[in-house]
């Protein structure tokens, strides 16, 4: 009996001390509560949804009078000629995007951490942020100005000097490398700031001693301020595999015509045309509960190779 209040009085006491930091912090709760109803709201409780890629569902029916028929949308799916299109153009456009667009916010924090004129600095940043904040239509609209056969800036100087037009817009060569361009331009300067964060912390003293030994710039860009960042870049790699088969569906619809589809249309792009536009609710939702799970799965997978090689990782 006494060991039964023994062991009752700790989690009395924690379950006090709980409400007491609650009661001590309780405007800090009451700003996290809008962000939890929205998460509980918008995403946690929408997720019961994915329950009609196993139904043949029917809105008039309701999502209760459904007829359930299990995995058969996936089995369509999977065997319909256009996934293998589907899987490579949408692995082609994360491959690239990983290759180029990835790399670009840690080289620009990089180049922006040896700029020492503090008012330089501010300026390039403002300058290379502003484009996050243009709607992917304005940008694509920026694009076909410049680019279009039909009187694009760029096209009108290569009649100029070399007598021929480049089809950028039409031309499925041409489709991912703007799409990768264009994703650069738009969101590698709003990626800086988590690198430029991380390189905040790195200790002035360290780069005082390398001076010291004798380490020049790149010396010390290798052996302290790489390895200073290399966790938080780890991080954001293993949560850009999270988003593998998610391209963006709004930047590929608007780059993507008759001309280029073949290696324009990806998951996203089908799931519009199949779900929206062709009214197939189960069918489109299977495939995005396909790509989910694809996207859990490797970023588990990441998460356990970088942990595996003696890196931080998500959890």
């Amino acid at each position: 009996m006494d060991k039964m209040l023994s062991s009752a009085k700790p989690a009395g006491r924690s379950e006090t001390n709980w409400l007491r930091h609650v009661k001590k912090d309780k405007w800090l709760y009451v700003l996290l509560l809008p962000g939890v109803l929205y998460f509980l709201v918008f995403k946690y409780i929408p997720m019961w949804g994915v329950l009609i890629a196993f139904q043949n569902y029917q809105p008039f029916l309701g999502f209760w009078q459904s007829k359930w028929i299990g995995m058969e949308h996936f089995t369509i799916f999977f065997q319909n000629p256009d996934f293998i299109k589907l899987l490579r153009n949408t692995l082609l456009l994360s491959f690239y995007n990983i290759i180029f667009y990835f790399p670009a916010p840690i080289f620009i924090a990089l180049m922006l951490n040896e700029v020492r004129i503090a008012i330089v600095k501010r300026t390039i940043q403002t300058l290379i942020y502003v484009p996050h904040f243009i709607s992917m239509v304005i940008v694509v609209s920026i694009t076909y100005v410049f680019l279009t056969t039909e009187g694009g800036i760029v096209n009108e100087l290569l009649q100029q000097y070399t007598g021929t037009k480049i089809a950028f817009l039409s031309d499925p060569d041409w489709f991912r490398p703007l799409i990768i361009l264009q994703t650069i331009w738009k969101e590698a300067g709003w990626g800086t700031i988590i690198i430029l964060a991380a390189l905040s912390g790195v200790s002035l003293e360290q780069y005082e001693a390398a001076i010291v030994d004798g380490a020049g710039r790149w010396r010390q860009l290798w052996h302290i301020t790489l390895p200073a960042i290399r966790s938080t870049i780890v991080i954001l790699l293993i949560l850009r595999m999270g988003y593998v088969l998610d391209n963006g569906f709004e930047h590929i619809y608007l780059m993507m015509n008759a001309l280029n589809r073949d290696v324009a249309d990806v998951f996203d792009t089908y799931v519009y045309d199949t779900g929206i536009r062709g009214g197939a609710f189960s069918y489109s939702t299977a495939v995005g509960l396909f790509k989910s799970i694809v996207g859990v799965i490797l970023v588990l997978s990441s998460n356990y190779l970088a942990k595996r090689f003696g890196q931080t990782g998500i959890y």
